[in-house]
């Protein structure tokens, strides 16, 4: 028998230990995951309690151990089921718990080679572009079923910008994209398409059609006086390219702190070297020793 090295040896130990429960080991998910995936469970997560999830997730959706990794990074756990919502007052309870489970806050696509600077239409060109990953990050479940999707009321042309159908949960899901700021107007532009939709699309078995709002900033005060009287189900949520969380993003050097550390290294030497540090090393001082 092969495996057996110091540090496999440690893992096993602490696998073990880190699930004790009544239940046999096989029987949880974790023992129904590869090696592999266990180390990184053990590797970044101390609680039990979200090792149980992300294990239970990784065997319900069959997410590789690469995938496991970028999920437990981008943090889905905290995000899924965050968003500010008015599922609870407009939809049966049980539903509005499922409902509330595909919102996740805030979306990470980090996967888009986009700036801050992008325009709504770029951004969904960008999502349509990478529509596997766009899928993952919205989670399992989600089906695409078009972008600009045409409405005909009456001689009146709508078009919404995205329409999932969530094939777990038997619902459309119609998302909107703004990527500034949250405002009012925004809820009773979503509510029309989410009840078109219901009228048009949706059939007796479905689950109602729920709404999701992704903005680039949200005020949550608003949003809840927007969400109070819109009449349909929907969440506001908001989208970040960065997967860092804030205690880790805000100890990192801004953009201008690098550039004066990099300004700092190009210069002239004390030692009167006319070139950049990057050359210093390779000189010899006068004597033939080298530098001390």
């Amino acid at each position: 028998m092969t495996g057996f090295s110091p540090s496999n040896l440690q893992y096993m130990r602490k696998f073990a230990a880190d699930w004790t429960a009544a239940t046999p080991i096989s029987q949880q998910p974790a023992g129904k995951l590869a090696w592999g995936h266990i180390m990184v469970l053990l590797d970044k997560l101390d609680d039990v309690e979200t090792r149980d999830w992300y294990a239970a997730a990784a065997v319900k959706n069959g997410w590789s151990r690469n995938v496991l990794l970028n999920q437990i990074k981008n943090r889905t756990l905290e995000r899924t089921g965050a968003a500010p919502s008015n599922f609870s007052a407009e939809l049966e309870p049980a539903d509005s718990d499922l409902a509330r489970e595909i919102a996740k806050d805030p979306y990470v696509f980090d996967f888009l080679e986009l700036t801050a600077e992008a325009a709504e239409r770029d951004l969904e060109q960008a999502l349509m572009e990478r529509i596997v990953d766009t899928l993952r990050e919205l989670g399992t479940g989600f089906a695409f079923v078009g972008r600009q999707v045409h409405f005909d009321v009456a001689g009146d042309d709508f078009y919404l910008d995205l329409l999932f159908f969530h094939i777990e949960q038997l619902r459309y899901v119609v998302i909107e994209l703004k990527t500034g700021k949250f405002q009012p107007d925004h809820a009773g532009k979503l509510g029309f398409y989410v009840s078109l939709v219901d009228d048009r699309l949706r059939r007796e078995a479905h689950a109602p059609t729920v709404g999701i709002l992704i903005c680039g900033d949200r005020n949550d005060h608003t949003v809840r006086y927007a969400l109070g009287r819109s009449g349909s189900p929907m969440a506001v949520l908001t989208y970040t390219y960065d997967s860092l969380p804030p205690s880790e993003k805000n100890a990192l050097p801004d953009a201008d702190e690098l550039a004066s550390a990099l300004t700092g290294i190009s210069r002239p030497s004390a030692l009167g070297n006319p070139r950049s540090w990057a050359g210093v090393s390779d000189r010899r001082p006068s004597n033939g020793r080298a530098w001390g």
